[in-house]
């Protein structure tokens, strides 16, 4: 039903964008929205101040003509991605409150029980678990302990000669046998971090007067992702509500993930209004900069450089 409400939504908004005027004055002190010459203000901008950023003209066919034709969008390409979010969020299912058993305070583990579904883990931590009851020695036979360590002073100390003569080194000592075993299995499940990376793209929508984001993840084969494999990467919260698939405006092919752009004007009037509280102005050319920092809480794992810092 959601994707049925999309599809409608988006054919609306297309017939929208289509008879809405290009916005020519400016508005963005009053209301946070941008021309299309304030959008390439703060494109020079970005791309000066963040080298991994650039323009582009997009497919020829698709060229607005609001903007000049070298100028068409933002891209920045092959930015890193080494989590999931799911991976970072935690609930209560996982915790468990671990005491040292001194004054100091529990410590919460909170990823404690999500080990419990890897059969690998557990093994390593099986093995582990035997080692508390193996008595180290060459094959355990020498490895008795008595309580009285008083006693063992007054043994008579063996002779070297005849404890080698008797083959005992030759035999595994049963701790390295089974620290051996724990090592191997570690190494085998230290698998190497799969990445993904992905294409951000930043382009002016004409009908709500503001920069929107696209993006475009790839496995780490290169392999474009699925619409279901990107929804694991957007925060939760967000993803097929503020981040849904769209056609883009400028690349012919299937949809990406886009962050809709209805509450982006909103969100930076109240940051030009707090700026403004502390005595300071806001100036156009660094909308992109402080775009690029609000729509990270959407994309929280998705680590693309954005090189200025904003302070408010």
């Amino acid at each position: 039903m959601s994707e049925l409400f999309n599809s409608v939504k988006r054919t609306g908004l297309a017939i929208a964008e289509f008879i809405t005027p290009v916005l020519k004055e400016s508005k963005f002190k009053e209301t946070g929205v941008l021309t299309p010459e304030e959008f390439v203000i703060a494109g020079d901008h970005l791309v000066h101040h963040c080298p991994t950023w650039r323009w582009a003209a997009g497919d020829p066919s698709r060229v607005k003509s609001y903007l000049p034709k070298d100028k068409q969008f933002l891209v920045t390409k092959n930015v890193p991605c080494y989590k999931r979010c799911k991976e970072m969020e935690c609930t209560d299912n996982y915790e468990k409150v671990i005491n040292f058993g001194d004054d100091d305070e529990p410590w919460v583990d909170t990823h404690h029980y999500m080990a419990s579904n890897d059969s690998k883990t557990n093994e390593i931590l099986e093995l582990k678990d035997e080692m508390k009851g193996l008595k180290c020695g060459p094959s355990g036979d020498d490895s008795k302990t008595d309580d009285n360590d008083d006693d063992d002073d007054d043994d008579e100390i063996g002779d070297m000669d005849e404890y080698m003569a008797s083959g005992l080194l030759d035999k595994d000592d049963q701790c390295t046998v089974k620290v051996k075993e724990i090592k191997k299995s570690e190494s085998e499940n230290n698998e190497i971090v799969a990445t993904r990376t992905y294409d951000l793209n930043i382009t002016y929508d004409k009908y709500y007067q503001t920069p929107r984001l696209w993006l475009c993840g790839y496995n780490e084969n290169h392999t474009p992702l699925n619409i279901e494999e990107m929804y694991t990467d957007i925060s939760q919260d967000h993803a097929k509500k503020t981040v849904t698939m769209e056609s883009h405006p400028h690349i012919p092919g299937p949809p990406m993930a886009s962050v809709h752009p209805c509450r982006h004007a909103e969100v930076m009037k109240k940051i030009i209004e707090t700026v403004e509280e502390g005595g300071k102005e806001l100036g156009v050319h660094v909308y992109l900069i402080i775009f690029l920092k609000f729509v990270q809480a959407v994309i929280p794992t998705i680590e693309y450089d954005y090189t200025q810092n904003f302070t408010i």
